[in-house]
């Protein structure tokens, strides 16, 4: 049998007095899409910020492709394959939508005409290609999670995790956006996604964790 692509093994995270995430297992098959849901404050963006290397465990370890990554910070990730998008979407307002995919794709290919030519491409796989010339500024809510989408696509990624990349969207935007989700997974990404909108989680999510109170 495959190892897993993610093990998470026993991950904890103190604040103090308080324990945000209480030895929390799980793990995340190669070429799955896995749903991670739970009420608000139950400790999953802080599990994402573990496993994404922007904060270090109190105890616990992160295992990807099955060697541990506990330490790493974010950009050694990123070129590990790992990208992750965020919550609160913050594009480069002064950069065009393409410039800003670009920026991802900076991380494979250097040179300035390959890195368009990848946020084109990338552009095109989330359904931006027709705002690619408009300010990152002038879009809608719907039109900025795509485009968060796309940053992290565009940085090549093997695993990507998704935080509440549909928060925020009206029914017919979360209709719209599942298949996108569908191509990126049959484009081999395998995917790790918090949600609210268990309509979502129930169309794409072979599996699904639940956590709650940190565990």
């Amino acid at each position: 049998m495959a190892e897993p692509m993610l093990q998470v093994k026993n991950l904890t995270k103190r604040f103090g007095g308080l324990t945000a995430v209480n030895d929390v297992s799980f793990t995340v098959e190669a070429g799955s899409i896995t749903g991670l849901i739970g009420p608000n404050g139950a400790g999953k963006t802080t599990a994402f910020t573990m496993i994404s290397g922007f904060t270090v465990p109190s105890a616990g370890d992160v295992l990807y492709e099955g060697k541990s990554i506990l330490g790493q910070p974010p950009e050694a990730l990123a070129r590990l394959g790992l990208a992750r998008t965020f919550q609160i979407v913050q594009p480069f307002a002064g950069l065009s939508v393409r410039e800003n995919i670009a920026v991802g794709a900076y991380l494979r290919h250097p040179a300035r005409d390959a890195a368009m030519a990848e946020a084109d491409r990338v552009a095109a796989l989330v359904g931006l290609t027709s705002e690619a010339y408009k300010s990152a500024s002038a879009l809608t809510v719907a039109g900025r999670k795509r485009l968060e989408l796309a940053r992290a696509l565009a940085t090549g990624p093997r695993l990507l995790l998704l935080d509440e990349v549909l928060a925020g969207l009206n029914p017919s935007e979360i209709r719209d956006i599942i298949p996108v989700l569908q191509k990126v997974r049959a484009a081999g990404v395998t995917i790790l996604m918090i949600e609210h909108v268990m309509q979502a989680v129930m169309s794409l999510c072979e599996r699904v964790i639940v956590i709650a109170e940190g565990k």
